[in-house]
């Protein structure tokens, strides 16, 4: 029942991005921002990559099939946890410019919030080790090469850290990469270490009295 409602949820929040991420997609568009611009945040790609994996994976568990890979889960916890910890500690100051109030709160704090408690909640069936950490990153690395490429071509940047037009050039860019490279490290090993700790203990459990066989009863030979 527990697991069920947890399916259950997961598609429930999933749908709830998508509906925030829509309505925001049109406003932007009907404000005059291209449609580029908005795919260009890497709040944005991560909220859409984990409504999909949210909504694969309630649907393929609630139908009894193997559910999303707990490093593509990890990944996406990774991602949504730095969101919401960059935004609350950098950007919660900054002019919301086209975002609406409403799917601010949902992308920046409640859906980080959501993926967090999933991985805590239904933690990694296997240990993850160091490479699928390392592997974690691969998608930062890209996003912050195509940001960095793509800005001065368009004179534009998602971030105002991100900005070498602003004060402090690019050694200010170079010193927040670093940072921000530094964070994901640590939030990924936090991850992961706490996956691997609820989910041995998970393991160790006990199976539930109702998948036992009754005492005295004689069990099908088939």
């Amino acid at each position: 029942m527990r697991e069920r409602a947890v399916q259950l949820g997961r598609i429930a929040f999933g749908v709830l991005a998508a509906v925030a991420l829509c309505v925001q997609g049109q406003h932007a568009v009907s404000q005059g921002s291209p449609l580029t611009d908005f795919f260009s945040y890497f709040t944005i790609l991560s909220n859409i990559a984990g409504l999909l994996v949210l909504v694969a994976g309630g649907v393929l568990a609630l139908r009894g099939s193997p559910g999303i890979p707990d490093a593509v889960r990890g990944a996406i916890v990774l991602y949504m946890t730095i969101t919401g910890l960059v935004y609350a500690l950098l950007l919660s100051g900054y002019s919301l410019g086209l975002l609406l109030p409403w799917v601010d709160d949902i992308v920046h704090r409640v859906m980080p919030v959501v993926y967090l408690a999933d991985w805590l909640l239904m933690p990694p069936a296997r240990r993850i080790d160091r490479t699928t950490v390392l592997k974690w990153l691969v998608f930062p690395l890209v996003y912050l090469a195509y940001t960095l490429a793509r800005g001065p071509l368009v004179h534009w940047y998602p971030y105002p850290f991100l900005d070498p037009h602003l004060p402090g050039g690019y050694g200010r860019v170079a010193g927040a990469c670093t940072l921000m490279l530094g964070l994901f490290v640590l939030v990924a090993a936090v991850l992961a270490w706490l996956g691997n700790r609820l989910g041995s203990r998970r393991r160790d459990r006990p199976p539930p009295r109702h998948a036992r066989s009754a005492p005295g009863r004689a069990t099908d030979p088939t």
